[in-house]
């Protein structure tokens, strides 16, 4: 026939799938039906001809990789159709070596003597103590993954920061994979080779889902899940989950809601498109309609409605500015980079009691409290939602609300975490957001907190005064005069403009 041909075979024995292929290689049908999950074999073992002598391919491995064969074996086949020898390989655990597969010298058909059902129950073991070395409670297990274009930017910072965002939402992150591009694969961002690494390393480590360093669109999670057959989640998935979680607040969980539904929007697919509490029940059926369109009509909807939720609450907002207007209180906002330690210095300002946290987003809902200054002046102090690099437009756009409250404010503390080594671009990502609301220009007080987490001290007085900034720990009470005097100041002075 001049053709390959494979089968692939359970491992109770049974011939599973019979492939005839072209000269060159064979097609592997859809596996769906057989056990999938990516930290388990798939039970089956691929058994197939090469037709000009040659080993295993690179092919092959990608197959053994991505489709997590028991083992695959390629027998060399001669012109007059007779077996030469049989090339096996299989995966291996995590190593020292960073190998993923172990390739066993070539036998003659006739002289393999493997134990399939032996040899696959102890490879499976030792899979299983590996993975159990790195013992877990969180049900997501993530390997995170970025591609960079730009080799000047920090791909390891972000990856770190990706690393703490994914902490605070409850998932264990197991390893990190950068890949160097030009330009970033359309489909799949990373290398069909390097993603089909990415997956045995999942494998090997136990990890069970990807978080990319990136927004992915709709098409691109596509591809990647087809690809791995793995869980894919983006960057801003995960910051999305996080404020779910922190929102208490009604107007903190309606923003949030509204974020997602936005983003979930554009990505309603024919495939996979049920949304248990938003579709199903009673009207799930109209006339007409196809399930996504029903699910896309209701999300708009849902969106509207929570959008007149939101606007009856600014409405009560600005009754309440109306009457601290009354009251001549000046307004002082707290902002900064998620865990700069703005709720702590809220807290010790103010002896209040602010939920605090070492996680990214610990602080969603905007807290404000009274603050009264040593020369019995008084103000306002409110602590607001953390910003981010790269905020995803969802969140800026449902949080519009809150952050425009940055309007009102007499004065703004900037705070930024000087013992982060990335503060500078902290500081930027801080000041583009402050651009974008139109208030760079409002009297802004710059503090570098965590003093006592920077260990040169002459080196902190320098950048201080380079950038204009008073350095304090706001966990010591004591540290904090000269930014107490510095607000009465600034209060005073705009007292006397008006």
């Amino acid at each position: 026939m001049n053709r390959q041909i494979g089968i692939l075979i359970s491992r109770k024995g049974e011939i599973a799938y019979v492939i005839v292929g072209s000269h060159r290689n064979i097609l592997i049908p859809s596996l769906d039906a057989f056990r999938s999950s990516s930290t388990r074999f798939k039970g089956l073992r691929l058994i197939h001809t090469h037709l000009n002598g040659e080993g295993l391919t690179s092919e092959d491995f990608t197959d053994l990789a991505l489709l997590r064969l028991d083992i695959i074996c390629a027998v060399e086949t001669d012109k007059n159709g007779l077996p030469g020898h049989a090339h096996l390989a299989h995966l291996i655990p995590e190593n020292q070596k960073g190998k993923y597969w172990l390739a066993l010298k070539p036998t003659r058909p006739s002289e393999l003597d493997i134990n399939f059902s032996s040899f696959i129950r102890t490879l499976e073991g030792e899979f299983a103590k590996k993975q159990s070395t790195r013992k877990v409670g969180a049900a997501d297990r993530a390997l995170l993954v970025r591609v960079e274009t730009n080799p000047l930017f920090n791909a390891q910072g972000s990856l770190d920061e990706l690393k703490e965002l994914a902490r605070s939402s409850g998932i264990e992150v197991f390893d990190a994979v950068i890949q160097y591009r030009v330009q970033p694969d359309p489909r799949h961002l990373l290398g069909r080779g390097k993603l089909s690494d990415v997956v045995i390393r999942a494998l090997q480590i136990g990890a069970n889902l990807l978080i990319f360093d990136h927004e992915l669109n709709p098409a691109q999670v596509r591809s990647i899940t087809d690809f791995t057959e793995m869980k894919v989640i983006d960057r801003t998935q995960v910051i999305l989950d996080i404020f779910a979680q922190r929102a208490h607040s009604r107007e903190g969980k309606i923003q949030v809601e509204m974020a997602q539904l936005k983003y979930l929007l554009p990505r309603l697919i024919t495939k996979n498109t049920a949304m248990s509490r938003l579709t199903g029940g009673i009207g799930g059926r109209g006339p007409g309609e196809t399930k996504l369109e029903i699910n896309r009509r209701r999300v708009r909807d849902r969106i509207h409605h929570l959008e007149e939720a939101l606007k009856h609450i600014q409405q009560e907002r600005r009754q309440r500015r109306i009457k601290r207007d009354k009251a001549h209180l000046p307004i002082i906002s707290i902002v900064g980079y998620t865990n700069a330690g703005k709720s702590t210095l809220l807290n010790t300002l103010t002896n209040s009691r602010v939920f605090v946290e070492n996680r990214l987003f610990a602080t969603l809902d905007p807290k404000s409290s009274r603050l009264r200054f040593p020369k019995d002046t008084e103000a306002i102090i409110t602590d607001t939602v953390g910003f981010i690099r790269d905020l995803p437009h969802e969140l800026f756009a449902a949080f519009r609300a809150t952050l425009d409250e940055l309007s009102e404010a007499d004065v703004l503390i900037h705070v930024v975490d000087i013992s982060n080594p990335a503060f500078e671009s902290h500081i930027a990502s801080v000041e583009k957001i402050l651009e974008e609301l139109d208030i760079i220009t409002k009297p802004t007080i710059l503090v570098f907190n965590k003093e006592d987490c920077f260990p040169d001290k002459v080196l902190l007085k320098n950048i201080c005064k380079r950038f204009g900034a008073i350095a304090i720990s706001a966990f010591a009470p004591e540290s904090l005069n000269g930014l107490i005097e510095k607000m009465e100041n600034i209060i005073r002075s705009l007292r006397l403009r008006t």
